[in-house]
């Protein structure tokens, strides 16, 4: 059952979802060779509670940490750990929060130092999808159409590989609601997209190929031929002629461009291009 939002309803996923991103941000503030994902999980959540929030994924059917930091060919739902980060890693740091009665969740790829052209070029096609997609999610469209546009790029386009097993979703008074919102598809089809609705749109794209397991854990998930993974994801309201962001990135860019130990070359050039 997919519920409309209220434009009041709107408003407080959008505070949410907006400091989603600025918990990102200082996040992306220390990240660098030798810090661990768990120093990284606690900041997150220090700085959650500290804006009268607390974490949506900490507890949420048995996971037992804030954010979800997932390293290299961990695609999501990666378990902080104490293990120290290294120069060539990418990180994936997925959060959501949830203040007066809904939820924000965003994610954001980082490359902490020298890290391969191709894997740079994985994260720059990943982010140019998830526009992409957000360009498709108006009203009269199908939720389709939004997966055609984030396949038709990563997987037709650059030859990478779309998971199947995971998808973007409905957001509100829930973490994860209908509908659900795959990176692969078909023009025109799924669910009618109408004023009010609220989703998250999150592609997960690999290098290799599109196959992925489960760790032991239950939760993390890797690719198969364990090449990394790239992952993005925004909020935003469906409306008539162009979609309502309700997150954000530019505090997050900001922090990551002023970080000498994060690379950005990626960026730039998606910037330029």
């Amino acid at each position: 059952m997919i519920y409309y939002k209220t434009q009041a309803e709107i408003e407080l996923i959008r505070h949410n979802a907006l400091l989603v991103g600025k918990a990102i941000a200082e996040v992306a503030k220390i990240i660098r060779p030798g810090v661990t994902t768990l120093e990284l999980d606690r900041l997150a959540e220090q700085f959650i509670m500290d804006n009268g929030a607390v974490p949506s994924f900490k507890n949420y059917k048995g996971y037992p940490f804030t954010a979800c930091i997932s390293v290299n060919d961990a695609v999501v739902h990666g378990f902080p750990n104490g293990q120290p980060l290294k120069d060539g890693d990418i990180i994936s740091f997925d959060v959501g929060v949830y203040k007066n009665g809904f939820h924000g969740d965003s994610a954001y790829t980082f490359a902490i130092g020298e890290v391969p052209e191709e894997v740079l070029m994985l994260l720059r096609v990943t982010k140019e999808s998830l526009y992409k997609g957000i360009e498709k999610a108006i009203a009269g469209n199908r939720i389709g159409d939004i997966a055609f546009a984030i396949q038709e790029h990563t997987e037709k386009k650059h030859g990478y590989g779309v998971v199947r097993e995971l998808v973007g979703h409905g957001l509100g008074r829930h973490l994860h609601e209908d509908p659900q919102v795959p990176n692969y598809g078909r023009r025109g089809s799924g669910p009618k997209m109408m004023e009010g609705m609220v989703i998250a749109i999150e592609p997960m794209i690999n290098l290799g190929t599109k196959d992925v397991y489960y760790e032991e854990d239950g939760w993390t998930v890797r690719t198969k031929v364990h090449q990394p993974s790239a992952h993005y994801e925004h909020n935003v309201c469906v409306k008539r002629g162009k979609a309502d962001m309700l997150s954000s990135f530019e505090e997050i860019e900001q922090a990551e461009q002023a970080n000498p130990h994060l690379n950005t070359s990626y960026y730039q050039e998606l910037v330029s291009s």
